[in-house]
């Protein structure tokens, strides 16, 4: 009985196993909006042709276009020229403030004529690490990622081996690196959602980057090739309180620009507990028809944040605490169900400008359920959509324990028994034998008591006698 009992309850289980899923959050691509001033919206005009949104507390993406896509990332190729200096010296900025190193002419024969964004570093000039990432981030000096590079390297290509192998572990699947200054290069590629994982690490790891990426300015101290120091000025002018690009809570954290990529840009803003990061590429570099650059990128980014932070609404879609359904129980010792509540809350970031009476919700629940039930035993799920995507599947829950009663499941077990298809075939075949028996023996039965005839010869031997 107790061998029984067990095979039962495990063959429940597997099957609750099968019906559910854990806790899921689909990325949900909304489309950013600014009102229309007569009551309503419109969408925004996005000039990047790459973008990726995300909600750094939660993790929801919040926009994604082309994000995926590999393209040429320009000088974001050096937040991982960073994020490698900063794995090698443990994020330790004391050590990186004294240990100075310098470039020869193999640093700087490359760059020369090209154009490349320098912080005027000098061959053999001595900088220490720090400022060579300050000078890295902020005026994205070139010269300072080959220095970087062939100080921690016996080659650039060799660095590059240790960039690519940083970006497997981070997990960034659609990505290569073939220099550590992102000048135009064969397989130097990555996308929006990449570089979002790359950054998202560097913060994560490294408080030295999230100090330096925030720095609108910085003063490199002073040198034999430069006596009065020199004061370098950070790419990105939404740090800049004198430019027209200027949004407060950007905390950072490199541009990108090359003809062949547009204009990239990765930045980060914090408001009111908010935190987003967003990344583009491809925005145009001048404005149409003329010579006159533009920062579209920085556009790109200030009218998204200005669209989450004031018009996305932290909503709770699903409380933890509800009761959703109920689940027919079969043997349950008192009453004939449970009642299922969701296992996890879900909540996210949503617009004002949708109804929540617009999404949909469906309930899946596992059949068969059989006693006993326990308490948080998983039997069913829960799912939200909107415009047929999915937002969210959230398993269901048993509330509350349901005992076995074993009358019941034996009562069921004879009923089922009886009127089973074995049962009939196995009722007919007693029959037929029955029947079978009974018309031999009657056969055998008559046979026996029918009178012999006596033979003549029998009966002359008879008188001999």
């Amino acid at each position: 009985m107790k061998i029984r009992k067990l095979i039962v309850t495990l063959l429940s289980a597997v099957m609750m196993i099968s019906c559910v899923t854990p806790l899921s959050s689909a990325a949900y691509n909304f489309t950013p909006y600014v009102s229309d001033g007569e009551g309503g919206t419109k969408p925004i005009n996005i000039y990047s042709e790459a973008v990726y949104m995300v909600n750094t507390d939660t993790g929801d993406v919040i926009v994604d276009i082309n994000a995926d896509e590999a393209r040429v990332p320009a000088s974001l190729t050096k937040i991982m020229t960073a994020v490698v200096c900063l794995e090698h010296f443990k994020d330790d900025p004391d050590k990186m403030k004294t240990e100075f190193v310098h470039g020869d002419n193999t640093a700087f024969d490359e760059l020369y004529g090209t154009g490349a964004s320098t912080a005027d570093i000098r061959p053999f000039e001595d900088v220490c690490y720090y400022d060579l990432l300050c000078a890295l981030m902020l005026p994205s000096s070139c010269e300072a990622a080959n220095i970087i590079a062939l100080n921690l390297s016996d080659s650039i290509p060799h660095f590059c081996d240790m960039m690519n192998e940083e970006a497997e572990k981070i997990g960034m699947e659609n990505s290569h690196f073939s220099n550590a200054h992102g000048l135009f290069a064969n397989k130097n590629y990555s996308t929006c959602r990449d570089m979002a994982k790359l950054t998202q690490y560097a913060y994560d790891n490294f408080p030295a980057f999230a100090e330096i990426v925030a720095k609108p300015t910085y003063n490199l101290p002073v040198t034999d090739d430069h006596p009065d120091g020199t004061m370098i000025v950070n790419t990105n002018e939404m740090l800049d309180e004198t430019s027209e690009y200027y949004y407060s809570p950007v905390k950072g954290v490199k541009t990108g620009t090359l003809d062949e990529a547009g204009r990239c840009l990765v930045t980060a803003a914090s408001l009111n507990g908010k935190n987003y990061m967003i990344v583009t590429m491809g925005a145009p570099l001048y404005k149409e028809g003329t010579d006159e650059p533009v920062m579209y990128s920085m556009k790109d980014h200030k009218a998204l944040y200005q669209w989450a932070f004031y018009h996305l609404v932290e909503t709770d879609f699903i409380n933890v605490n509800s009761e959703v359904t109920d689940v027919k129980v079969e043997f349950a010792e008192e009453g004939d169900s449970v009642n299922l509540k969701p296992a996890d809350g879900f909540k996210r970031d949503w617009p004002d400008n949708i109804e929540l009476k617009d999404i949909k919700q469906s309930i899946t629940l596992a059949e068969n359920v059989v006693a006993p039930v326990y308490e948080g035993d998983k039997l069913g799920k829960l799912t939200l959509s909107y415009n047929g995507e999915e937002l969210a599947s959230v398993d269901l829950i048993a509330t509350n324990s349901v005992a076995r009663s074993e009358t019941d499941a034996k009562m069921r077990v004879a009923k089922s028994f009886f009127s089973s298809k074995e049962f009939k075939l196995c009722v007919g075949g007693i029959i037929f034998l029955f029947a079978a028996y009974t018309s031999v023996f009657i056969y055998k039965l008559q046979h026996k008591y029918v009178k012999r005839p006596v033979k003549d010869d029998d009966e002359y031997d008879d008188y001999d006698e």
